[in-house]
């Protein structure tokens, strides 16, 4: 590979849409007004995409090393200096820029001069020798797979204390870009009439064996058509087990605790032909709005959606009126990253002790709204054992009618024998943890 040209104009179009991408989201909105702005186009914008993309995938990376020649934090720097600071350094430490694109990067103390304040330019310019010579201190393993993988070391750290040398693939998988999956919704369709529209597209697909009605397209292919008809939902397999897990039947009751945006709604829905109810439970209006055009798309009558935190459930519904509770529980995610490359940098260890005590809130509302007989199942898409096993250890100790219901299958056992677990690297899904209680009568 060459040596990497990139024009001022360029430089300033990339760093317009880097500092954008603060304010707007999702941050593809941030990149094209500032790729229209300075017309970048064809071949350019595929090029600084590429950096674009790479920058946000690197920033914690990049705002540490912003931080070890600065000596403060980026987030009190002046936006501008700051944008201008992350482009330098993903260009200069971790790409290769012939001569004229450095002279470029040094003539970015004007541009900086005049969006901002003429102290702001000559700051920049003092500090970027520095930054062209910059190397890495890679002195521990976690410093190692932090830059090669792109993730926080605490969470490397952790990993590694779970699955040991397995590690390293777990991250590896966690950078590959899964494959489109979508769930073929049977209130409207069948899996054999969306697979001969895939074929009349000459889409390939592949069906998942561990899930009969999950579709992975694995040609570039816009799937709106389907969605707008209710035929297909997007769903990973991971996501689509925990409806197959608590198994819900024709007739029953069943409460969806933090349903938005719906999927796993419409799917048990599905599985209850359907017949019964299902109280669909979300705090967020945007995402009840979604909600609601999902369920109307898939043509699912028997959800009734209610605005409200799934803690205040037992006292709007009444208690024992449940024959199933999901609670696929508001978590880390880290187990979508490979769906969501932005959020590994905004995972924080500290946070963790505030998502647990709220998972620790909801399950002891599921477990009021339980019938006695009833089954409750608890999910996470984490892989973190505090917001899983931890937290169906705490819940299992506090009630002794409740029973862990084993599963055994289709994926691996969790570290809590009876729960089971999703990993990236090992069943081509995202990660997902899963708890089956059943109430036992008084």
């Amino acid at each position: 590979m060459g040596k990497l040209k990139l024009s001022d104009r360029q430089l300033y179009a990339i760093i317009e849409a880097v500092k954008l991408g603060e304010e707007l989201k999702p941050s593809q909105q941030a990149k094209r007004k500032a790729f229209a702005k300075y017309k970048i186009e064809g071949w350019e914008n595929s090029k600084l995409t590429g950096i674009f993309y790479s920058i946000q995938r690197r920033l914690g990376l990049i705002d540490e090393i912003i931080e070890e020649l600065v000596g403060v934090s980026p987030f009190i720097l002046d936006p501008w200096l700051r944008a201008t600071l992350r482009v330098a350094i993903e260009v200069s430490v971790f790409r290769d820029p012939n001569e004229r694109t450095r002279q470029h990067l040094k003539g970015l103390a004007q541009f900086l001069s005049k969006k901002t304040h003429p102290f702001v330019g000559y700051y920049y310019y003092d500090l970027l020798p520095r930054i062209l010579e910059y190397v890495p201190k890679l002195d521990t393993e976690e410093k190692r797979l932090k830059w090669d993988y792109l993730f926080p070391e605490w969470f490397i750290k952790r990993m590694k204390e779970l699955i040991g040398d397995e590690a390293e693939e777990l991250l590896k998988a966690l950078n590959e870009t899964l494959p489109t999956s979508m769930r073929v919704n049977l209130l409207k369709t069948s899996v054999e009439e969306v697979e001969d529209y895939l074929k009349s597209k000459n889409v390939r697909f592949e069906r998942s064996e561990r899930v009969g009605t999950v579709l992975r397209i694995l040609d570039s292919f816009n799937p709106e058509w389907l969605f707008n008809k209710g035929w297909t939902i997007p769903q990973e397999e991971a996501a689509a087990i925990a409806s197959l897990v608590l198994a819900p039947e024709p007739g029953e009751t069943v409460v969806d605790l933090a349903a938005a945006p719906g999927g796993k709604t419409a799917h048990m829905a599905e599985l209850m032909n359907n017949r019964g109810k299902i109280y669909a439970f979300d705090i967020d209006s945007a995402r009840i709005k979604r909600m609601k055009e999902v369920l109307r798309r898939t043509g699912v009558e028997i959800a009734e959606t209610i605005k409200a935190d799934g803690r205040k459930a037992p006292g709007i519904l009444g208690e024992r009126i449940a024959d199933r509770v999901l609670l696929d529980a508001p978590c880390t995610s880290d187990g979508t990253i490979a769906k969501n490359p932005e959020l590994r940098w905004r995972l924080r260890e500290k946070n963790i002790s505030k998502v647990v005590q709220l998972q620790k809130e909801l399950i002891e509302s599921a477990w009021k709204l339980l019938k006695p007989g009833g089954r409750l199942l608890y999910s996470t898409c984490s892989m973190l054992p505090e917001e899983n096993e931890g937290v169906v250890e705490w819940f299992l100790k506090r009630h002794k009618n409740a029973e862990l219901i084993p599963l055994n299958g289709p994926y691996d056992e969790g570290f809590l024998p009876g729960t089971m677990r999703a990993w990236p690297h090992r069943h081509k899904t995202i990660g997902f943890f899963y708890a089956l209680i059943e109430k036992k009568g008084d």
